[in-house]
């Protein structure tokens, strides 16, 4: 586990697990919320995005946290190790308002400066609709990519928990 890509719904854990292995395994974390926000909730042109992430995934290790659908196969064509958190929507929900609340008026550290933790109802959209809209198109690219990578699909705290003690 030298390049490894973290990707599921936003309350998944994804942040916490990435900072958990960065230091397990001595690897620098990268966040694509805190490189592609800037302050007050704008985002970061595509090109851009590409740009960071082709200077990322060259790097001899690292660990990516995000989603970002739109250059998600750089990260995973570069990637040794995809980790998958399939969490059950409800439990994303109520880490996300969790989340709200030890954050409010605050910027998370997995975040962009200057954008404060904040109520968007079409993010919980995007949470609950997950299952449905991303999920399936992801687990189709990590069949495929299962052949030449290290897939790893983990669908409950508890099998992130487990994950996490092997390590």
């Amino acid at each position: 586990m030298k390049k490894v890509v973290l990707i599921g719904s936003g309350g998944s854990g994804k942040s916490t697990l990435a900072r958990q292995l960065g230091t397990a395994l001595k690897i620098n974390v990268y966040h694509l919320d805190a490189l592609f926000w800037k302050p007050n909730w704008v985002g970061v042109p595509k090109d851009e995005q590409r740009k960071v992430q082709n200077e990322l995934v060259s790097k001899e290790e690292w660990i990516i946290d995000g989603n970002y659908g739109g250059t998600m196969d750089l990260r995973l064509n570069a990637a040794d190790t995809i980790i998958f958190l399939d969490i059950h929507r409800t439990i994303c929900i109520f880490r996300a308002f969790k989340r709200i609340l030890q954050y409010r008026n605050k910027t998370r550290p997995d975040m962009g400066e200057g954008c404060e933790e904040r109520f968007d109802l079409e993010f919980f959209k995007w949470i609950w609709n997950y299952p449905k809209t991303k999920r399936p198109e992801i687990l189709k690219r990590l069949e495929q990519l299962s052949k030449d990578k290290q897939v790893i699909i983990l669908k409950s705290p508890k099998e992130v928990q487990n994950f996490f003690k092997k390590v």
